[in-house]
């Protein structure tokens, strides 16, 4: 085993032994659905800002708009997120596993819900503790 993947699984495994570093894995994808959510509540639904992209007055508000639109209706955000959550499942890191929960999450509030609730569901599902470990830490206290 060379050093990167030594490494790799240290950094994994007390990812697994330590319950903060897990929720810290948490935070890009909070980060990530709070950018989605603005994206879809202040450049995508709103009337006005349609109208204004429709008369080139938008600028490049409307270029991410059409970026967006456009990742949704081809199907690109829902494909990124199975594609996050095949590599999640592959490669049982928690970084794969945050990314798969982030994408998830993205696709899921842009539209793409079936692809991306499968990916959020197996992020989260990936970030949990193996239920070994979580059983020892209840006997540990009791």
């Amino acid at each position: 085993m060379d050093t990167t993947t030594a490494q790799s699984s240290k950094i994994d495994s007390a990812a697994r032994d330590n319950p903060g570093l897990r929720l810290l894995a948490l935070l890009p994808a909070a980060l990530a659905a709070a950018l989605a959510v603005w994206a879809r509540d202040g450049l995508i639904e709103p009337h006005a800002q349609a109208q204004a992209c429709l008369a080139g007055a938008g600028g490049a508000a409307c270029i991410l708009r059409e970026l967006l639109v456009a990742a949704f209706n081809s199907g690109a955000l829902g494909l990124a997120a199975v594609l996050a959550m095949a590599l999640a499942l592959l490669w049982r890191r928690t970084a794969s596993a945050a990314l798969s929960l982030a994408l998830g999450a993205v696709a899921l509030i842009l539209y793409s819900v079936q692809s991306g609730a499968l990916a959020l569901l197996v992020g989260a599902l990936l970030l949990l503790p193996p239920a070994a470990a979580a059983s020892a830490r209840r006997r540990s206290v009791e």
